[in-house]
């Protein structure tokens, strides 16, 4: 398949944008890393008109998808871990074309795993974690038990991957045989959920009990990618904060988890007055010497 496929990749390596483009091809114990598709051609670019732009081509009784991405999007998934293929398609596919190293650094980089890395990716996965408690106890104690199982099952996830990201690893895909072996605690919780005897309204609430304490225990460093991002000027808007290019990949769940925070205390509300002397508009802070003192800044 690879020298099939290298016109195309060489028509796009000699254009100056492209920065990297890697080769995976399928393997017969894991078909679907790359789609159920014979190979996958992965082109990293610097700057395109779409951020994600894929192709397909067939040749004899084998067929291949071709993905071209922007580095932003490249990073933004692998910040948010939406796109658990990626990570393995870069670690383990056949680099074909590397300007200025470009990929081998990058593979160095994920392989280091920087301590900054973590604390976003753990911020990320911590704000999910919320939104799915809240929803979840929501639905449940509404009588809504198999929407809340849903929920639980994704809170569970998130659980889970965070503790593959405190060791200071990348969830892979196969997310719950890497948590077995890290936090064989949350493991048990999810064998509790699908495996046990007892009605499935007793296996949300005993969920709901591990779930509460399994957040407050992980609510500083949950937190801390956020609230050191917010000292960098005295007070925000939450507009301000969404704009912010890496508060931005806690995306929808950035309200949610500025609320959060503001009930454990840990962010604080501004009011200032509006033009209308009886409304206020709502600016957010963090006590710096708190977060200086508690984190080790």
């Amino acid at each position: 398949m690879e020298h099939i496929l290298r016109p195309i990749y060489q028509e796009r390596a000699s254009q100056p944008d492209t920065l990297g483009v890697i080769l995976i091809n399928k393997r017969e114990d894991a078909p679907n890393v790359t789609d159920t598709f014979d190979a996958v051609l992965l082109i990293i670019v610097k700057e395109a008109d779409h951020p994600i732009f894929s192709k397909h081509y067939t040749y004899g009784d084998s067929k291949t998808v071709m993905h071209i991405i922007t580095e932003e999007r490249l990073r933004k998934w692998i910040f948010i871990g939406s796109n658990k293929r990626l990570v393995d398609w870069i670690f383990y596919g056949k680099i074909m074309f590397d300007r200025n190293e470009f990929l081998f650094k990058l593979r160095s980089e994920l392989q280091e795993f920087p301590f900054f890395g973590r604390k976003l990716k753990t911020g990320i996965q911590f704000s999910k974690l919320i939104r799915r408690y809240q929803e979840g106890k929501e639905l449940f104690e509404s009588g809504h038990h198999l929407d809340s199982y849903n929920h639980v099952v994704a809170l569970l996830h998130h659980l889970g991957r965070l503790s593959i990201i405190d060791s200071g690893l990348y969830p892979e895909v196969t997310v719950w045989s890497q948590v077995k072996r890290i936090e064989p605690a949350i493991y048990k919780l999810y064998e509790e959920l699908i495996l046990s005897n007892e009605s499935l309204e007793k296996r949300l609430e005993l969920l709901f009990l591990a779930g509460e304490f399994l957040i407050n225990s992980r609510t500083n460093d949950g937190g801390q990618h956020i609230l050191e991002t917010m000292l960098e000027q005295p007070s925000w808007t939450i507009q301000e904060l969404h704009n912010h290019p890496e508060l931005s990949y806690y995306s929808t769940d950035l309200e949610v988890f500025v609320e959060y925070l503001i009930e454990k205390g840990l962010i604080h509300v501004e009011p200032i007055i509006a033009k209308n002397e009886a409304i206020f508009h709502r600016n957010y802070y963090v006590d710096k010497q708190f977060v200086e003192s508690e984190y080790g800044l």
